[in-house]
This record gives structure tokens, C-alpha cells and sequence, in this order.
């Protein structure tokens, strides 16, 4: 066996063995995945939550720091 057929042999195995990137399953709308629905909401109202009450602690720095209260 020459070195370009045991080469072009290796590349075939390793077409073989390897995932193609863009193998996919079409999305099933009919049945959600509940669990990465509530975790994508729940983590959507925490990161708003921190975000609202980081606001409230800027609001109320500045008006000590300029003496508005």
C-alpha cells in the first residue's frame, strides 16, 4: 500500500468518525422542552431583577453624593 493511499484511506475513517457541525435536528414545536423554557424565563427575570434593583442603588448614591436627599 503506498503512503497516498494509506493517507487518503485515514482521511476517509476520520470523514467517518468525526460530527459534521451542521448535522441538526429540525426542532419538534409540537412538544417543547419545558425545562429549557422555564430555565430561559427564569434566568431572564433574574438578570431583570438584578439589573432593577442595581438602578435603584445608582439612583440613590447619586442623589447622596450630589446631596439631592
Amino acid at each position: 500500500m503506498s503512503a497516498s493511499r494509506a493517507l487518503l484511506r485515514s482521511a476517509d475513517v476520520w470523514r467517518v468518525l468525526t460530527r459534521s457541525a451542521f448535522t441538526a435536528r429540525k426542532p419538534d414545536y409540537t412538544n417543547p422542552n419545558w425545562l429549557r423554557v422555564s430555565l430561559a424565563l427564569g434566568s431572564t427575570v433574574a438578570l431583570w431583577t438584578l439589573l432593577f434593583k442595581q438602578h435603584d442603588q445608582d439612583v440613590q448614591e447619586y442623589k447622596t453624593h450630589h446631596g439631592i436627599q
